[in-house]
């Protein structure tokens, strides 16, 4: 085993997004500090837990260090109170504040050891806007199934969900990854099914994207089409586009082997001369 290998689980403590907050957090290889780093953004139901080992095994193919984490809500961070709505702008507070913060807390400076980040869906389009908001705090950005704006099959796809978590045992399932399941699921479906949402996009935002970027989707995908990825080439044509057969939302799950060797190769291509 290298020293990649090793998981480091922390919290961290810090005030955002107009809160104090106490976030979950996992080091992948901290005692290789002069290694790159890759932060790990996970989707609208995930978690640190629900990564599994799927983050420390693309470090280790990258040879880089890892940062995972739960946001607010998720995991064993800081619940959400069951009253409170998620605004319709989480995700550029999220961006825009919260992960900032969050760095500054583990002592990671941005700005002079550019990170790179991989986030899947929500997490996706949170990485997105990161880029696109701190240009210079940023070496690459790997969007797995991001969304940058609302679909018909996202809402659809959204409200089975729904149902399934009100008629099956998804609740207990996801117990299994956050200390609060009710507040990972609804602060993520009620937003998301919310009438006001649809108008949600990135359009703003993507073509002040400066750094590379990896945008991969499953052709299959049962929360967006393909739309999505290409849309993101159309505003920031630096983008590269990894379009998977055979794949649904999770590429990291269903294609891993694919998808681990598409991010070691491009945080790789990272220090290469562009």
């Amino acid at each position: 085993m290298n020293a990649c290998a090793v998981a480091e689980t922390v919290f961290a403590e810090f005030h955002a997004g107009g809160r104090d907050l106490r976030l979950e957090c996992q080091w992948i290889g901290a005692d290789r500090p002069g290694a790159p780093l890759l932060v790990f953004l996970h989707e609208g139901l995930g978690s640190v837990s629900m990564w599994k080992d799927w983050p420390l095994r693309v470090c280790e193919a990258a040879g880089c260090r890892g940062l995972v984490y739960s946001r607010y809500g998720y995991g064993l961070s800081t619940p959400r109170p069951h009253a409170e709505k998620r605004p319709a702008d989480f995700m550029h507070i999220e961006a825009r504040d919260v992960l900032p913060a969050l760095l500054r807390a583990l002592g990671v400076d941005a700005r002079r050891d550019k990170p790179s980040l991989f986030g899947h869906s929500d997490g996706g389009s949170i990485a997105l806007l990161y880029a696109a908001m701190h240009p210079d705090a940023v070496a690459g950005v790997v969007a797995a199934a991001p969304h940058i704006l609302v679909e018909d099959v996202s809402v659809a796809s959204i409200a089975q969900a729904r149902q399934a978590y009100l008629d099956t045992d998804l609740r207990a399932r996801l117990g299994r990854y956050h200390a609060d399941p009710d507040s990972a699921f609804w602060g993520w479906n009620d937003i998301w099914l919310d009438p006001a949402f649809r108008r949600w996009n990135l359009d703003d935002y993507l073509s002040r994207i400066a750094c590379p970027v990896l945008a991969i989707q499953g052709v299959d995908d049962e929360y967006g089409t393909l739309a999505q990825i290409r849309g993101i080439r159309r505003l920031a044509p630096q983008t590269e586009l990894l379009e998977l057969p055979d794949c649904g939302h999770s590429a990291h799950k269903d294609q891993p082997a694919r998808v681990i060797q598409a991010v070691a190769g491009f945080v790789g291509g990272l220090a290469q001369p562009r």
